[in-house]
């Protein structure tokens, strides 16, 4: 039996994630503030429903959280701790600001020591937050054409949720690098500052992080 997935957002990376899942054989239900605004643009895709935050919490048994960061703690309370408790939530959020960037350095309203994802999981202290699909652009979230197999950071503390999303990665062609609990969100966060840097300096947009590990050392 399929799982089920909430995708809380509707923009450009929420709609594309959405597609990503329902591709890969997920129940999928989108959800807005205003859930008739995604009223067409579900209804051209194959078997996706839409729905208010708080209704896509509750029917998603993972939850995938793609909203505009200064958005992200209201549409956690919008969707309800309940309704997360127990679940593991992906977090495709990064605190960017307002402000237009810094010589190519987009602005974030968290300093160096916290992260929007330390916040959320205090807001949904029951929900299992999983950092995810933060440091690459939506065109390349889901199973992209690069020359390797890119790289996607998570954390969160939960083993099982970072097990899970670590599948979500594998599947949508991701190899999925666990870096630690919450508080390496703040290390995560900052390589979307990182990967947007060529794009507003050069206009260069199709590239994605990739770690290279030497092989395990056998014992003597």
């Amino acid at each position: 039996m399929s799982k089920k997935v909430g995708v809380i957002g509707s923009g450009d990376v929420a709609k594309v994630l959405a597609a990503g899942f329902r591709k890969h054989g997920y129940e999928v239900m989108i959800g807005s503030r205003s859930p008739e605004k995604l009223t067409e643009w579900a209804a051209g895709q194959d078997q996706i429903t839409a729905g208010t935050f708080a209704q896509v919490a509750a029917f998603g048994d993972i939850i995938m959280l793609a909203v505009v960061g200064r958005g992200a703690e209201e549409a956690v309370k919008l969707a309800g701790a309940a309704n997360l408790a127990g679940k593991t939530v992906l977090d495709a959020t990064n605190p960017i600001s307002e402000e237009p960037p810094d010589h190519g350095m987009i602005r974030y309203f968290t300093n160096a020591n916290e992260s929007l994802m330390e916040r959320l999981q205090a807001a949904a202290p029951g929900a299992n937050f999983v950092k995810c699909f933060n440091s690459v652009g939506a065109h390349l979230m889901v199973n992209p054409q690069l020359p390797g197999r890119p790289t996607m950071f998570i954390c969160g503390n939960s083993a099982d949720a970072k097990a899970e999303a670590a599948r979500v990665c594998d599947q949508f062609g991701w190899d999925a690098e666990d870096v630690g609990m919450v508080e390496s969100a703040r290390a995560v966060e900052a390589l979307c500052q990182l990967w947007c840097a060529p794009g507003f300096l050069r206009n260069q947009w199709t590239h994605a992080f990739h770690l290279l590990k030497l092989a395990p050392v056998a014992a003597q």
